[in-house]
């Protein structure tokens, strides 16, 4: 094959500059417009602080029942044995493209005190779950479960089904086989379900101020304090946005063994 043949399209470079300038040049802008003097002072403050940890505890909390609940159902939707599965498929998936705040409002007419099941919960049991840590909690794995799920139906449905036929032909049952065979096959797709959940389950914004509201110290996850911040003009957005970049960044570049191949593998 000639040389000329090989070549790029013209322009293909001039666009591949815009594209990285539009998703990098904001992200150095915050770098840019640091107040380096007062980073220090503006996240190690109580509220600051507050909002960064309840994000990192709801997140992980968040990821963790997205394990425990996602991962049965991603199984079950990579067999597709049960009818109704392109159904419930796109009811997973929907989550991902609806608008967060609309994901809030469903939430909050599903959970709320006037909800169809929150109604049930407070008037019964006196359990409210808007406006609580338990809501941020919802509100985070509405929106971040899904990508978990996703992940983990693809790399369900790459398995070479031979190796769970061995196994069940050698006397293993259903969960031995799914924690001793599959999980292992799978492990580097489960990392990277569960680093992508947590980290849009860290930045989720839209769905948590809706059902959960915004009260420091009790619903206020780092997302709403710079959104606080930004609106009461202080600087202290532009540092919290730093230190929601530098934690972003570390875990991707941390695990990036473990997720991008996976990735990788899941869009071939």
């Amino acid at each position: 094959m000639s040389r000329r043949a090989l070549s790029q399209p013209r322009g293909i470079g001039m666009l591949s500059v815009v594209a990285i300038a539009l998703l990098a040049f904001p992200l150095i802008a915050v770098v840019i417009r640091q107040p380096w003097g007062q980073l220090w002072e503006s996240v190690s403050n109580e509220s600051s602080l507050q909002a960064l940890w309840l994000s990192l505890r709801t997140s992980t909390v968040t990821t963790a029942l997205a394990f425990v609940v996602g991962l049965p159902f991603a199984w079950l939707l990579a067999k597709g044995s049960m009818r109704g599965t392109s159904v419930l498929r796109a009811l997973c998936v929907l989550p991902m493209v609806l608008p967060p705040v609309v994901g809030g409002v469903a939430l909050l007419y599903a959970f709320g005190r006037q909800g169809v099941l929150g109604g049930i919960l407070d008037e019964w049991f006196g359990v409210r779950l808007a406006f609580t840590e338990t809501a941020v909690v919802l509100s985070q794995f509405f929106v971040a479960a899904p990508f978990f799920i996703v992940v983990m139906e693809s790399a369900f449905q790459q398995m070479d089904a031979r190796l769970i036929g061995a196994a069940r032909t050698l006397g293993a049952g259903p969960w031995h086989t799914l924690v001793r065979i599959v999980l292992p096959v799978v492990r580097p797709s489960l990392i990277a379900g569960l680093v992508l959940t947590w980290a849009r389950a860290l930045g989720e914004f839209g769905a948590t101020i809706t059902f959960a509201g915004n009260t420091p110290g009790r619903t206020q996850t780092l997302p709403l304090a710079i959104y606080s911040s930004l609106e009461g003009g202080n600087d202290a957005a532009l540092a919290l946005s730093f230190l929601m970049m530098v934690v972003s960044m570390a875990i991707l570049v941390g695990l990036r063994g473990s997720w991008l191949p996976a990735l990788r593998r899941g869009g071939t």
